[in-house]
């Protein structure tokens, strides 16, 4: 019998978004109720882009629950969480250090049925403790507090990188402007991408799996790709030839020595170390279940990234 019929997603940014938009798609006109978790601030912002995601939620018939996952109490959380069976967490590492566990112990003081925590990225066990992103700790200490406990069924979705963060430009990878392609570690080194659409929709698809997938840790991925074969793919779709770089695990060290509490520059360390952030695309639960996803040619055509790179040329 189907009892995850009252879903709350936590946050509505970039996953946020694309989750509860699957989510809609999956369960209407079914008997379930999906349910945000937004800031009062977010639910009455002025901002356009804020405003348009809020209305089309509420057309949607997603119901608006207000909190504050970074400043109210785990017992004021739990209270919200109590009449949910499922909660998705897509805030991101909102709020600093400790967050996450707080919404987990919330979680499981509430007695939700399933959690799936915030952990849409690497394979943490992978990296392991004292990696130069101190935040992955964290994730640990969640997983850890998961495993203790057997009331909760929990579902951890790895996915790697959102596939458009290797084009942010602060991150420095794929350089439009100096139309350069840099490195993290080696050529060989590779990465793992998912865009944050594939995530919600293979998710959803988690959620509602039969046979039910419980108290585990799910691989997905859109694509799996060394830095030599992005250089190459943005040579070929680009028609140009870009500038390449390798940023060594060294030369990456000594600059978060310079700047110890920016968060890019960690994150460019690990992914230079290059444990944990890529796995084979056969072995991930798209593959299994043969649903198509997006790649990374598919998502620069999608997402228009050859003609952004002439306007900056």
């Amino acid at each position: 019998m189907l009892h995850d019929n009252r879903i709350l997603v936590l946050g509505a940014g970039e996953l946020g978004m694309a989750m509860l938009r699957n989510l809609v798609r999956r369960t209407a006109p079914a008997a379930l109720s999906v349910a945000v978790l937004l800031r009062p601030s977010t639910i009455n912002s002025t901002d356009p882009a804020k405003q348009n995601d809020v209305a089309e939620l509420r057309s949607q018939g997603v119901e608006l629950v207000q909190g504050d996952l970074a400043n109210q109490s785990g017992a004021a959380l739990a209270a919200i969480f109590r009449r949910f069976d499922t909660v998705i967490s897509c805030t991101g590492f909102v709020g600093g250090p400790g967050v996450q566990l707080k919404i987990a112990r919330a979680a499981l003081n509430a007695g939700v049925k399933r959690y799936f925590p915030w952990q849409f990225g690497v394979d943490y066990e992978v990296i392991g403790r004292g990696s130069a992103q101190d935040l992955f700790d964290e994730q640990l200490d969640v997983r850890d507090l998961l495993r203790s406990q057997e009331r909760t069924e929990w579902v951890i979705v790895s996915t790697g990188m959102f596939t458009s963060f290797l084009f942010e430009p602060s991150f420095g990878v794929v350089d439009l402007a100096r139309n350069t392609v840099n490195a993290l570690g080696s050529w060989d080194n590779a990465v793992t991408v998912t865009t944050a659409e594939d995530i919600g929709a293979l998710t959803t698809e988690i959620v509602f799996s039969t046979p039910r997938i419980a108290n585990q840790v799910v691989h997905v991925a859109g694509d799996t790709l060394t830095y030599q074969q992005l250089a190459d793919t943005v040579d070929r779709l680009m028609g140009t030839h870009v500038l390449r770089t390798v940023w060594s695990v060294d030369e990456l060290k000594r600059e978060l020595a310079q700047e110890p509490h920016d968060a890019l520059r960690k994150y460019r360390v690990v992914f230079a170390e290059g444990r944990g952030v890529a796995w084979d695309q056969q072995s991930t639960f798209n593959a299994q279940k043969g649903i198509a996803v997006c790649g990374l040619e598919e998502w620069m055509r999608n997402n228009s990234v050859t003609s952004r790179a002439a306007q900056t040329a």
